[in-house]
């Protein structure tokens, strides 16, 4: 569905795009992970066609570069800094970008009834965006996004800075959105929604691809050994290993186990692993 070859990009002396290539396959959702500057939202930009690489192409659906027209009209944007507009209403937003994208007449009527109805807006599609809430904002750029029915989503950061019940929603629109077929590049710093998410990760920094897999495969091949965190005989004790259950087994045989967790490794892990502790800026 969208297909990235050897893109570069460079602003000066800075590389932010370094010979990136990833192939998305149709019907999935893939997440693009990396610290602040990895070159996420430079790599969306040029696969919507909103910035022209320095090398390297970009195919989307097998139709051609999206700086051409008609296959624009395959891509559905949300952006992290949001494409509404605050005085027009919920229901004003979606018709004006579906006019956008050439809907006319009842198509676009429907479309427009469809989206508010998908993202739970269609009780406050009369009020303005201004009068919105964070949560619902996000859930009217989404709206916004998939007016045209476009099989190919770039999600950027779709959840930043909205409340739990907003969140999960959002969750459930993109899950109904791969159900019905559609293929969705998903970026976001939080692990654990790529983790619940996403078929495929890949995880980018300073513009080259670390590491590409399922999640459970980045996570045994990446993710480090689990920890046992057991109280033996009052003493907090803390075990890595890559067998837990035969930690556990030995305190246990001495009589000495009072209480135990034990934390798996995750996607945060790997992440870290992969990019550095350090603090991006």
């Amino acid at each position: 569905m969208l297909k990235l070859d050897g893109l570069c990009k460079r602003f000066g002396r800075i590389t932010a795009v370094d010979n990136l290539s990833l192939t998305i396959h149709r019907g999935e959702v893939f997440g693009l992970l990396g610290p602040n500057g990895a070159g996420k939202s430079t790599t969306v930009n040029m696969a919507v066609g909103l910035l022209a690489p320095d090398a390297g192409t970009v195919d989307v659906n097998g139709c051609g570069s999206p700086t051409q027209t008609d296959v624009r009209a395959h891509i559905g944007v949300a952006p992290q800094a949001l494409s509404i507009y605050d005085e027009l209403t919920g229901e004003e937003n979606v018709t004006f970008f579906g006019r956008m994208q050439g809907l006319r007449g009842s198509k676009l009527a429907e479309r427009v009834r469809w989206c508010l109805d998908f993202v739970s807006l269609a009780d406050r599609r009369r009020d303005r965006a201004s009068m919105y809430s964070g949560g619902m904002k996000r859930r009217l750029n989404l709206a916004v996004a998939v007016v045209h029915d476009p099989p190919l989503l770039l999600l950027d950061e779709p959840t930043v800075g909205v409340d739990p019940q907003s969140r999960n929603a959002v969750f459930d629109n993109i899950e109904a959105l791969r159900a019905d077929g559609r293929t969705i590049v998903y970026t976001t710093h939080y692990m654990e929604e790529a983790q619940r998410l996403c078929d495929r990760v890949g995880i980018i920094d300073q513009g080259r691809l670390m590491a590409l897999d399922t999640v459970d495969n980045l996570i045994t091949q990446h993710g480090g050994k689990s920890v046992v965190i057991a109280d033996v005989a009052g003493e907090e004790v803390r075990v890595e290993t890559q067998d837990p259950l035969a930690e556990l087994a030995k305190f246990q045989n001495r009589g000495q186990l009072n209480r135990f967790k034990v934390e798996q490794p995750d996607l945060e892990n790997v992440f870290l692993e992969l990019t550095g502790r350090s603090l991006r800026d």
